[in-house]
């Protein structure tokens, strides 16, 4: 797809004026399924390997070092309808990483997978990073993966509302996150607003806010509303804190993080 405006490189190369170079340094998993169940986890790799121009020894070779490296060389002749969830997308991962990719995308990567295969999918990432020196980048609507990563970009509706590491923008919102439950929430906020003089929001039946000191100003919030409080929390912000600030609304229900996870990039920024 050509774009409208705009342009964008990817390890140095025009997405535009040089598709062709471009593939050849970038590796993609998808999250729909993109291999042949009916073949075995060796073929799925064959056939891949020739879509890059690998042939003969020198492919054998490559497809036996990456399963090894996913921890599926016994596994080579079985048939991927066989494999687990989890190992399914290992043999996703192999094919993407098959050709020595600079750069590896992934769209929601851990999808469908129990949480030790997530955590399994993880720590092969950062060995990537670390070991290989491949740029990661994932797509992810789990929060707590958002975190494992070096640079965030948090997009809402199609725009980029924050970026940066994961300890810059949860320190660009200060103090502490104050969470009252409330059955008006509306009227709460708006009188909240009034007798404090403070920035009060309405997330659901809650309202929320961010202070300083914000044990302190739990008891003169309960004494001045006797009753109208359900319950309340007082937590230190986290990146589900910064996307509600940037967006007005809980992580959950919206868009995905792209998640940045690269060598290159901590070292640059």
């Amino acid at each position: 797809m050509v774009p409208s405006a705009g342009s964008a490189q990817i390890a140095g190369l025009d997405v535009v004026r040089e598709p062709s170079a471009l593939r050849r340094h970038i590796g993609v998993v998808f999250q729909a399924q993109s291999i042949d169940p009916k073949l075995t986890a060796y073929e799925n790799l064959w056939h891949q390997g020739h879509l890059y121009g690998l042939r003969g020894p020198a492919l054998k070779q490559r497809i036996e070092e990456i399963l090894t490296r996913v921890g599926l060389l016994d596994r080579a002749r079985d048939r991927v309808e066989k494999f687990s969830g989890g190992m399914q997308r290992r043999i996703e991962l192999a094919k993407g990483l098959l050709h020595h990719p600079q750069v590896l995308l992934l769209d929601e990567p851990t999808t469908g997978l129990d949480p030790g295969a997530r955590r399994d999918l993880w720590q092969y990432l950062q060995i990537l990073r670390d070991q290989e020196k491949v740029s990661v980048i994932v797509t992810a609507h789990l929060m707590e993966e958002a975190e494992r990563c070096d640079r965030l970009a948090i997009l809402n509706e199609g725009q980029l509302v924050a970026l940066g590491t994961p300890e810059e923008l949860t320190r660009e919102i200060g103090g502490d996150v104050v969470l009252l439950e409330a059955r008006e929430p509306e009227k709460l906020a708006e009188r909240i607003r009034s007798l404090f003089h403070l920035d009060a929001s309405v997330l659901g039946q809650h309202v929320r806010l961010e202070i300083e000191n914000g044990h302190r100003f739990v008891p003169d919030v309960v004494e001045a509303f006797p009753g109208e409080i359900q319950s309340l929390s007082v937590s230190k912000p986290t990146l589900e804190d910064v996307f509600i600030r940037q967006t007005g609304h809980r992580f959950w229900n919206e868009e995905p993080v792209a998640a940045h996870s690269s060598e290159k990039s901590r070292k640059k920024h």
